[in-house]
């Protein structure tokens, strides 16, 4: 599994808890689309992330919210393979759809990962799908939630959480490279 994170706004911890907390220590790969605030939390993330595999298996990119010298550790964009799918990570808050969409295409992205509203939200594209994780810890009006990719046979199957395991929503991408489907 492949999670995916945005928008904690922590100043010391983590912030995860519930089925959140309980698929970063599970997953393969965590994704975080940037918002962290502080270096302290962007740790303690990874740090859950690589508890049960004695490594970190965190990728994230810088949001407009990280303090400089996170921000400046962090990448804008940043492309991770998960099970033969590809998937681009980006804050946001510079980006309209027209500019996802584009830059999905760009990188021949399956998903992108994109954050700053911390709204959930799975949206479909011509090129790819958009996941908005939302915030787990910061929702600001919308629902705490996380994503959880996961891989199906040929099908990668993308669903968006509550901490307390409620599914928000649900895509499933199905393998057809160069033509995938969607329901």
């Amino acid at each position: 599994m492949l999670v995916a994170l945005g928008d904690t706004h922590g100043d010391r911890s983590h912030r995860l808890d519930g089925r959140t907390l309980s698929a970063v220590r599970e997953a393969e790969h965590v994704c975080h689309a940037g918002d962290f605030t502080t270096e302290r939390v962007y740790e303690a993330i990874a740090e859950e992330a690589g508890r049960e595999r004695d490594a970190t298996a965190l990728s994230a990119v810088a949001g407009n919210s990280d303090e400089p010298d996170l921000a400046a550790r962090l990448p804008e964009t940043l492309t991770v393979e998960y099970a033969g799918w590809t998937v681009v990570l980006t804050h946001g808050h510079d980006r309209d759809d027209t500019s996802l969409s584009l830059l999905a295409r760009q990188e021949d992205a399956d998903v992108v990962v994109v954050g700053h509203t911390h709204r959930p939200a799975i949206e479909r594209t011509p090129h790819c799908l958009i996941v908005n994780p939302g915030s787990h810890a910061d929702p600001r009006g919308n629902r705490p939630a996380h994503g959880e990719l996961t891989q199906d046979d040929d099908e990668l199957v993308i669903e968006l959480r509550t901490p307390d395991g409620e599914r928000l929503a649900a895509q499933t991408l199905s393998d057809g490279r160069n033509g995938h489907s969607v329901r």
